[in-house]
C-alpha cells in the first residue's frame, strides 16, 4: 500500500481521520462523565445512606479508584497501539469502555445486594479506568500523526473538542431527565442508569465508524522497518517522560477542579440547586469546547511553549483569588462568569497539550510514551482532584484546596520554562 504523507492529505480526508480517531474519545468521555453527572443521584444507590456529603466521598472516592487502571490502560493500549496499530487500540479501548458502562446500568443497589454493589461499581470502574488510559494516548498520537506540522496545534484542538463534547452530552442527557422528562425522585430511583446504558450502545456506532480507519504513514513506516518499542524503549527518554508528569500534574488538577468538580461545588458549598449547578456547568463547558482549537491554532503561530507558560503563571497566582471570589458568589452569572474564566486559563494546557507530549516522542513509543506517564500523573492527581476537594470541606478547610491547586499549576509553570523554543516537530519528521 502506498504511504501518504499528512501533507498529501485533503481537508476532507484529514477531518474524516480526525473524526474517526476521536469519535471513540466523545463516547470515552461521555461514558467517563455520566458517572461524575449523575451522582448526586445514584450516590445513594450504592452506599449506605449517611449525610449528603459523606455519600458524595465515597462516590469520588470509586471515581479516584477507576483511575488507578489509568496506567495499565496507558501501557497496555500504548504497546498495542505502537505495535499493532492505532487503530485496533482505539477499538479496543471503546469496547472496554462499553462493558463497564453495561455493568453499571444493571447492577443492582445496595439494599437489594449490598456490599455486592459496591463491589461491582468499583470493578468496572476499574474497567473503564483501563479503556479511557488506553484511548488518550492512541487518539493524540493518531491527531499529530495526519496533521500537517504548521496546523497540528489547530487540530490537535479537536481532541479536548471531543472530550468536552463528551461531557456536555452526559450532562445534556441529565438536563433533558431534570427538565423534560423525569421527576428528581424518578431520576434518583431509577433513571440514573438510562445514560450508562446510552453509552453502552453507543459502542457499536463506534465499531462500525472504525472498521475502515486508515493507519497513519508514520505508524506504516516504522512498522516496516520492524524498529524496537514498549517500555524499555520508552524510558531512555527518560527527560520526555518527566515532560509529560510535569506538564501534567497542574493541567490535570486545573481541568478536573474546574469541570468535574465545579457542578458539585455549586450545589453542595455554594447552595445552587442541582438543575442550577448543572446549566451553570454545561454552559462554561460548551464554551470552553468552541475555544479550544482557536488556542491551538494560538499556539502553530506563537508556540506551545509561550501558551504553556501563561497557563503556569495564571494557574500558580490568579487561582486562590479566583476560588476565594467563587466561594461568595451567589448570582449563576456570576459563577458562570468565572468558572468561564478559570476554563480560559486551563485552555492554555488543555488545548495542547496533547500534541506537546506526542511531539516529544518517536512513532514506536509514541503512544505508549504519551499514554503511560501521563495516565499515571492523571491517576495521582487529577483522578483525586475531586476527592481532595471534598474531603477538604468535610474538614472544615474547603479553602485549603485553591493552594493545592496552585501548587500543582507551579509544577506545569517550571516544566514549561524547559522546554526549547522554536517550532516543534514530531522526533522522527524530516
Amino acid at each position: 500500500m502506498t504511504q501518504r504523507s499528512p501533507a498529501d492529505l485533503t481537508n476532507f480526508e484529514r477531518i474524516r481521520g480526525i473524526f474517526a480517531g476521536s469519535a471513540g474519545n466523545f463516547l470515552e468521555y461521555f461514558d467517563w462523565y455520566v458517572y461524575s453527572a449523575f451522582a448526586l443521584y445514584f450516590a445513594h444507590s450504592f452506599f449506605p445512606h449517611g449525610d449528603p456529603t459523606a455519600e458524595l466521598l465515597q462516590s469520588a472516592a470509586v471515581f479516584a479508584v477507576g483511575f488507578l487502571m489509568r496506567p495499565v490502560g496507558g501501557w497496555l493500549m500504548g504497546l498495542v497501539a505502537d505495535r499493532y496499530g492505532r487503530r485496533k487500540a482505539l477499538t479496543l479501548s471503546v469496547g472496554a469502555m462499553c462493558g463497564g458502562s453495561l455493568a453499571i446500568a444493571a447492577c443492582p443497589g445496595y439494599e437489594q445486594i449490598g456490599l455486592a454493589a459496591p463491589v461491582i461499581l468499583v470493578l468496572a470502574r476499574l474497567v473503564q479506568g483501563l479503556s479511557l488510559g488506553g484511548e488518550y494516548g492512541a487518539s493524540a498520537t493518531y491527531i499529530a500523526e495526519i496533521s500537517k506540522p504548521e496546523s497540528r496545534g489547530f487540530w490537535s484542538g479537536f481532541l479536548y473538542v471531543t472530550l468536552v463534547m463528551g461531557q456536555l452530552a452526559a450532562m445534556a442527557v441529565l438536563l433533558l431527565m431534570q427538565f423534560v422528562f423525569l421527576t428528581p425522585a424518578q431520576i434518583t430511583a431509577w433513571g440514573w442508569r438510562i445514560p450508562f446504558l446510552l453509552g453502552a450502545i453507543g459502542a457499536v456506532l463506534i465499531f462500525w465508524l472504525r472498521r475502515n480507519m486508515e493507519e497513519s504513514s508514520s505508524f506504516k513506516k516504522a512498522a516496516s522497518e520492524n524498529k524496537e518499542g514498549g517500555l524499555r524503549v520508552m524510558l531512555r527518554h527518560r527527560r520526555a517522560v518527566l515532560t509529560v508528569v510535569g506538564l501534567t500534574v497542574g493541567g490535570t488538577v486545573a481541568f478536573y477542579t474546574y469541570t468535574i468538580y465545579m457542578q458539585k461545588f455549586l450545589a453542595n458549598s455554594l447552595g445552587f440547586d442541582k438543575e442550577q449547578a448543572t446549566l451553570i456547568s454545561a454552559a462554561s463547558l460548551a464554551i470552553f469546547a468552541l475555544v479550544q482549537p482557536l488556542f491551538g491554532a494560538l499556539s502553530d503561530r506563537i508556540g506551545r511553549k509561550p501558551l504553556l507558560i501563561t497557563f503556569g503563571i495564571l494557574g500558580t497566582l490568579g487561582t486562590v483569588p479566583l476560588m476565594s471570589v467563587l466561594s461568595t458568589t451567589r448570582s449563576a452569572w456570576g459563577a458562570f462568569s468565572l468558572i468561564t474564566l478559570a476554563l480560559m486559563m486551563a485552555s492554555g494546557y488543555t488545548s495542547i497539550n496533547a500534541i506537546v507530549k506526542a511531539e516529544l516522542f518517536p512513532t514506536r513509543i509514541r503512544a505508549l510514551g504519551v499514554a503511560f506517564p501521563y495516565a499515571v500523573t492523571v491517576s495521582l492527581f487529577g483522578g483525586t482532584a475531586e476527592y481532595i476537594a471534598l474531603w477538604c470541606r468535610h474538614a472544615g478547610h474547603e479553602n485549603y484546596f485553591a493552594w493545592y491547586v496552585s501548587a500543582c499549576a507551579l509544577c506545569t509553570l517550571l516544566t514549561a520554562l524547559t522546554l526549547p523554543k522554536g517550532d516543534a516537530k514530531l522526533p522522527d519528521e524530516a
